[in-house]
């Protein structure tokens, strides 16, 4: 008896491992499928419905295991796998399709909650994946009720489930509106290679002195207490000449006899014909 009891144990713990191994590649098959669906969209290919698969795969589980907590997860797993099929869509989605498949995600959390009353992190998650089920198929006040129940559960408090409904509550009017995306760009046009210019080059004038023959001029450092000086214009002699009138060029204007405001010099008063010219003394000195 001690024998078949410890080899039961064994074997219970074996399966249980075995549970969690299978459980552990579906949910990995759902992350892998996915970056298979955006590599293969990005080739202008794929398909979202490799994802049923995997959503397959959980339900068969979660209705073959013994354990609770491990069928409410796959449950949910379920879930997020269908709704997720829908957003990985390339073509459209009619609204009979959608009710449908949402139809089954929220079925498959409902199961969830049956299979884990007395787990508040999966009972949580279970709830919030409803409202969001609830929320695609537009039906906000039913989906606000669902998060408010959720934030205001006392069970609930330190769960992720709990601050996701929060953030929903604060976010959803933005989700309400349609989303619509702008067209692809076009493709700008490839520029043209610009051919360099043709520089044609003159004969060269050999006897024009080149650059490197004029003379280089050093400015050096500028004494701050040296005086000020201050250069004047350089002046053409030619030009002052032209300007200056000459000795020659000088004209008097003879006095007026009868003008009163001038008075006669006595060297330039008029001799009358009995006069004699004085002759100056060769022996004065003179001034």
């Amino acid at each position: 008896a001690a024998g078949g009891f410890y080899f039961w144990r064994g074997y219970d713990r074996n399966a249980r491992l075995q549970e969690q191994y299978r459980f552990t590649s579906f949910v990995n098959q759902i992350s892998n499928r996915k970056m298979q669906i955006l590599g293969a969209q990005n080739q202008a290919g794929g398909s979202s419905s490799i994802l049923f698969e995997p959503a397959r795969n959980l339900e068969t589980f979660a209705k073959s295991t013994g354990d609770n907590n491990l069928a409410a997860l796959a449950f949910i797993k379920r879930a997020e796998a269908l709704r997720t099929e829908l957003h990985y869509r390339t073509e459209g989605v009619s609204g009979q399709d959608l009710a449908a498949q949402v139809g089954r995600a929220k079925q498959s959390y409902r199961f969830a909650v049956e299979e884990a009353p007395d787990n508040p992190s999966l009972l949580a998650s279970a709830k919030f994946g409803i409202g969001l089920c609830e929320e695609e198929l537009g039906n906000f006040d039913a989906a606000k009720q669902i998060y408010a129940q959720i934030a205001a559960d006392a069970a609930f408090q330190g769960t992720v489930s709990v601050v996701q409904a929060k953030l929903r509550l604060e976010t959803m009017d933005d989700y309400k509106k349609n989303v619509v995306f702008r067209p692809k760009p076009r493709p700008k046009p490839k520029a043209m290679p610009i051919k360099p210019a043709e520089i044609k080059m003159g004969p060269v004038d050999t006897n024009r002195p080149s650059a490197a023959a004029s003379p280089t001029v050093r400015i050096g450092p500028v004494d701050p207490n040296a005086p000020a000086v201050i250069k004047e214009p350089a002046v053409d002699a030619d030009q002052e000449s032209k300007e200056k009138p000459t000795k020659t060029e000088i004209r008097t204007t003879p006095a007026e006899p009868n003008d009163p405001t001038k008075t006669p010099d006595a060297g330039s008063a008029p001799q009358g014909p009995n006069s004699t010219p004085e002759t100056p003394d060769p022996n004065a000195s003179g001034t």
